[in-house]
């Protein structure tokens, strides 16, 4: 086996009665019990998001704070300078509130840090190269400076007031900022941070919907544009009352699958709805974009997270994100195609270099590697390119399954990303090494630093030693998650319809993936692809058979005689033809 198998513990009475009460099928009553959903009225919610049960937006830390600033400073005709941030959720962020602030009277400027030049975040380099090409007053910094505590003082100094929209995790002391608009200021405060990683087994669903810790930072932006757009209605602000803030939910889905954030409460509700307004979108950007990603008319989270996230991320990996924030902005398809796809022409070059490291990585690390001994990577090379070091850390991480750390640079300071696996929360443990770094943040799952070449040596065996406390032999073999044990003839075309109301499915909600018992093969299997590195098979119970698909098996070993399978279900459509199909996930 490829994975540790973790069926849900079945519940056939409560599914049952749930079932009943509800008229669902079991199958689908346990499904939703395993996300943490056993209340008819909280599952109610769940299946039918709907906008009216979005939270009012001043329950946010912060955020009446921040709509009085904001509102001074239009009375009193200041510029205002959103300082964003280079990844998609950075970007949608930046443009949803360009678009909002103009459109209800702020004098609005955007700048975008340029990755290789001035760094992550609000650095000292940025704010100054931004206030130089705007001076300004007040500062809105999006998706970032929730620990720049020594650039907001800087700019308190010079007196620049900053109001601070961000999910990441927030330094002690905190910055002084005339507002910290972020979920992590209450959770931080009422609960231990061995707690604050989020465990998918518990109830999370309810917790969120009361914190906003689900939320990123176009998800906030969001708020705040519906923070605005109420108290500008209770002022009588021009142009609030008649301000619609759907159009904006196409930028929030976007930003907020591309973050990989959980798609649970508010989220669930924003990105359903985002959704529906990206396959209708107007926007000609978006319109551009999917052209050029060739994206099915019926966008989902997967086309979302996989097509259109990486094209606009390419131009901040590789330079700057100003081209993808001036797609989102273009007026029109002769502005927006262009640069669509010259994004796509980026995104194919990222793509290259990333495989040449990656690569690199993997061929180095298969030759020391032991996986006795080695809890965590951290591999890092003179100019391996920082735009692309996550994603190489993910790509290693998938391989080897162990926290993992990618640095390069050019200089006398590398940066770097880290991707880690549950049990190991990686942002604590950088503060763990501290003294070995020259900055550092991040989440539990995913974090940034910077570090000199010369300690990095040093961080790889703190961060073992780190791991090895921390994670358990059994914790390095990734875990399968499985819904439930099902028979072969409950995957049918009905069946899969009505799981179908569990989308968005992704972090938080992941996909319904089950597994079957005693299968055995209908007919012989098939290699399939160019390198015939795919495996296409017909497992049956004897009575029902099922076409299965195992992406990339490559020269992994194959079932034989009687086994058991785990595995996706999905619809496969064919020349107008729709039948069930089974995604491989792994055999025993």
């Amino acid at each position: 086996m490829k994975y540790r198998w973790s069926p849900a513990p079945p519940q056939p009475l409560l599914a049952g009665q749930l079932a009943a009460q509800l008229k669902l099928s079991p199958l689908l009553a346990q499904c939703l019990l395993n996300r943490g959903l056993s209340e008819p009225e909280a599952i109610g919610k769940f299946l039918q998001p709907r906008l009216k049960n979005l939270q009012d937006p001043f329950l946010l830390p912060g955020m009446g704070q921040a709509v009085e600033r904001l509102l001074r400073a239009r009375e009193q005709g200041e510029r205002l300078v959103i300082f964003g941030d280079y990844d998609v959720d950075g970007v949608s962020s930046t443009v949803l509130l360009i678009e909002a602030l103009r459109r209800l009277g702020w004098q609005a400027e955007f700048y975008l840090p340029h990755r290789m030049d001035e760094g992550y975040g609000l650095s000292q380099d940025g704010v100054e190269n931004c206030l130089q090409k705007f001076p300004a007053t007040l500062m809105l910094a999006v998706d970032c400076g929730s620990t720049a505590v020594a650039t907001i003082a800087w700019l308190k100094e010079r007196g620049v007031d900053v109001i601070v929209l961000d999910h990441h995790q927030i330094s002690t002391p905190t910055p002084e900022a005339v507002a910290l608009v972020n979920p992590q200021v209450q959770r931080t405060a009422s609960v231990p941070l061995a707690e604050q990683t989020p465990n998918l087994n518990q109830n999370c669903w309810q917790d969120a919907g009361s914190t906003f810790t689900e939320l990123c930072s176009v998800g906030l932006a969001f708020k705040l544009a519906h923070a605005l757009v109420k108290r500008g209605r209770e002022i009588s602000l021009p142009g609030a009352a008649d301000f619609d803030l759907r159009p904006l939910l196409d930028l929030v889905a976007l930003g907020t699958i591309a973050d990989i954030v959980p798609l649970i409460g508010e989220n669930r509700i924003l990105v359903s709805a985002g959704l529906d307004r990206l396959k209708t979108t107007e926007r000609p950007g978006l319109l551009a974009l999917k052209r050029v990603a060739q994206t099915p008319p019926d966008l989902g989270t997967y086309e979302v997270g996989f097509q259109l996230g990486p094209r606009l991320n390419a131009a901040g990996r590789l330079e700057t994100a100003e081209e993808a924030l001036q797609l989102l902005l273009a007026r029109d398809e002769t502005e927006a195609l262009p640069i669509a796809q010259r994004l796509d022409s980026q995104n194919r070059e990222r793509q290259k270099i990333e495989r040449s490291i990656a690569d690199e990585v993997s061929g180095a690390l298969r030759a020391r590697f032991n996986p006795e001994t080695d809890f965590a990577i951290v591999e890092g090379q003179l100019l391996w390119h920082i735009g692309v070091v996550g994603i190489v850390a993910s790509r290693v991480l998938q391989e080897f399954y162990r926290p993992t750390i990618i640095v390069g640079g050019d200089g006398d300071q590398w940066r770097g990303s880290g991707r880690s696996i549950p049990g190991f929360d990686l942002a604590a443990a950088l503060r763990e090494c501290d003294d070995l770094l020259v900055r550092h943040g991040g989440h539990a799952m995913a974090a940034g630093l910077t570090v000199r070449p010369e300690n990095l040596d040093a961080l790889r065996q703190r961060l073992n030693e780190l791991a090895r406390r921390a994670l358990r032999p059994e914790d390095l073999q990734p875990l399968l998650r499985l819904d439930a044990e099902v028979g072969l003839e409950e995957i049918s075309l009905a069946s899969l319809a009505e799981l179908g109301q569990l989308k968005p499915t992704g972090q938080g909600n992941p996909a319904v993936q089950f597994f079957a018992r005693n299968l055995s093969h209908q007919r012989p299997l098939q290699r399939i692809g160019a390198d015939k590195q795919h495996v296409k098979m017909w497992p049956t119970d004897g009575a029902i058979t099922h076409e299965a698909l195992w992406w990339g098996a490559g020269k992994e070993t194959l079932p034989v005689g009687k086994f058991d399978l785990a595995f996706a279900p999905q619809v496969n459509e064919y020349n107008g033809r729709r039948a069930v199909q089974l995604k491989v996930l792994d055999w025993r």
